[in-house]
């Protein structure tokens, strides 16, 4: 636990410091996150699916819980510094955060070149940001990316002293527990085309809007309520001060919908398969055809 306190930044021995042990958890933390909302949302959009791994496992997330275990960092690391306090070398002030890690491992690393969805998911980490260069890891640091390595630290050697079981009941419990609405994330730039596309491509039938009901349409604060139909199903409704806000309101509705379905929860997700006790038959998780793509 002593050595889950150390940053590389205020010891580079790598036998003395977390980065091993830091490296390992984030893995672990990655993939045990990245399963749960797949498994549970399996139509999330890729953008949406990087803001949840990282409202569950981002660096300001990891520091509120470190910070709700009680870990309190050194004034500056040393010899003599309690082992109980987190060492880790800090920014000094007015340090331009914008600059730091802008070199980074990308073969695109110009500015001119255009950082898409598809690159991201290919080149970049597990929130789809760019991954710094090798040897940053020695470098001062903030606050909550100092309070982060000793979260994953600390699941990363749980995971080796008590195995992969204790690694993800304490994920399941310390991360996962944590409630997110997902239905916040979700920014569509044009929803009526995207949900014109949706059920083209699902072959419905094409969404129609229709009211359903109105109040005060001569007064100065009229209300509508708009349902978006495909056939005889209706796909979500929406309010608004006018007819085209509720039109636009009834097709995110009716696109939150879709993106949020969620199947019967899996009897045995995919990292319950390394388990030998376990004898349930595995069946698969659901694969959803993707995201739409407006061009």
């Amino acid at each position: 636990m002593a050595r889950t306190l150390v940053d590389p930044s205020a010891d580079s021995n790598p036998d003395f410091n977390n980065a091993s042990l830091a490296r390992l958890g984030g893995s672990l933390v990655s993939y045990y996150v990245g399963e749960s909302l797949i498994c549970t949302y399996p139509r999330l959009p890729i953008s949406v699916l990087f803001a949840a791994a990282y409202a569950y496992n981002g660096p300001n997330t990891l520091e509120l819980i470190a910070r709700e275990w009680g870990v309190e960092t050194a004034a500056c690391p040393g010899s003599e510094v309690d082992p109980g306090l987190l060492q880790f070398a800090k920014l000094p002030p007015g340090t331009d955060l914008s600059q730091e890690g802008a070199s980074s491992t990308r073969p695109d690393r110009q500015s001119y070149f255009r950082r898409g969805m598809t690159s991201r998911l290919v080149y970049d980490d597990e929130f789809g940001d760019k991954i710094p260069r090798a040897g940053v890891e020695t470098a001062p640091l903030p606050s909550n990316a100092a309070h982060a390595r000793f979260v994953k630290a600390v699941i990363g050697a749980l995971y080796l002293h008590a195995g992969q079981e204790a690694s993800k009941t304490f994920v399941l419990q310390h991360i996962l527990s944590r409630h997110l609405d997902v239905s916040s994330l979700f920014q569509f730039q044009n929803p009526i085309r995207e949900l014109a596309r949706l059920c083209n491509r699902e072959n419905f039938e094409l969404p129609v809007a229709r009211i359903i009901s109105e109040s005060g349409r001569w007064s100065r604060s009229p209300v509508y309520i708009v349902g978006v139909y495909s056939g005889a199903d209706l796909l979500g409704t929406g309010s608004g001060a006018s007819l085209p806000e509720a039109r636009i309101r009834g097709c995110v509705a009716a696109l939150k919908s879709w993106y949020l379905y969620s199947p019967v929860p899996c009897e045995r997700s995919p990292s319950m398969m390394e388990d030998p006790s376990n004898k349930t038959e595995w069946k698969p998780v659901h694969i959803d055809h993707g995201e739409i793509v407006l061009s």
